[in-house]
């Protein structure tokens, strides 16, 4: 007997999320598979692997029940990058960055306590979250990895950083980030520009309503701010995943050779 019931808005499983297309990534069989196990493609990203419907309902919930907890991530650019300069053209740009947000880092936090409570924490923790991530990555992933929301309004961006990570012993050698983005109808654009052969020269749309962004990190890249109507957002639900066994690479000067993207 076929049940009338009304699937969860947050479901258990990021497969649960996922369309026929994106179903075929967990089975190996969708062109993007494996396509990061290549160190000269840093970048995937598609927005057709997802039902519409469903990522709709979870952009919703987190609307209504997520927004209130968010912490200010806010990074401007520092005075002293301009005046404390002695030399022409000697400017040097830290990571600046403006966006709300959760972290994980420890369950006594408001979004963490929320995130737990709507099942979104679940669903970022969920096997078939990491088998998504590892069937795009192309080699196994270590089990346990971290988490984090984001929410871009209008004017929200992050500047040109690269996600290196030299003093960390386990994501020195690189390591996988998956993004799935959410946008609510009011945006009208927001990029994801990143390097190629040394120069920022390559852009992604994230402004569609559902996309997902696979990177091999670390590389060059940067978003642009978010442009749309005053209530218009984005999500970001953001799983960083390390290597089971550190890679064994040489890479190219400019590891951002090149990008798979289906848009």
């Amino acid at each position: 007997m076929r049940s009338n019931a009304i699937p969860p808005a947050v479901p258990a499983e990021f497969e649960d999320l996922l369309n026929r297309n994106g179903r075929k990534v967990l089975a190996g069989t969708h062109p993007l598979c494996g396509a990061l196990a290549d160190p000269r493609t840093r970048l995937l990203a598609a927005d057709d692997l997802f039902d519409r419907a469903k990522a709709a309902r979870l952009r919703a919930v987190l609307e209504e029940r997520l927004t209130g907890t968010l912490v200010p991530l806010v990074r401007p650019i520092p005075p002293e990058s301009i005046f404390d300069i002695k030399h022409n053209y000697s400017e040097q740009l830290p990571k600046t960055t403006r966006a709300r947000t959760v972290f994980f880092d420890s369950r006594r936090e408001q979004g963490v306590k929320m995130a737990e409570r709507i099942g979104l924490a679940r669903l970022m923790r969920s096997e078939s979250f990491h088998a998504f991530a590892e069937a795009l990555a192309g080699r196994k992933l270590a089990s346990g990895w971290g988490l984090q929301v984001l929410r871009y309004g209008p004017g929200d961006y992050a500047g040109p950083h690269n996600d290196h990570h030299p003093e960390n012993e386990r994501a020195k050698h690189g390591y996988i980030d998956l993004h799935l983005s959410l946008c609510t109808p009011g945006v009208a654009h927001q990029w994801l520009v990143y390097s190629r052969a040394g120069h920022f020269s390559e852009i992604v749309s994230v402004a569609a309503p559902v996309t997902l962004t696979a990177y091999r990190l670390p590389f060059w890249h940067y978003t642009t701010p978010l442009v749309g109507k005053p209530a218009a957002a984005r999500w970001v639900l953001l799983g960083t995943f390390l290597f089971s066994r550190i890679p064994q690479l040489n890479l190219p000067s400019d590891p951002a050779g090149r990008a798979a993207s289906r848009q």
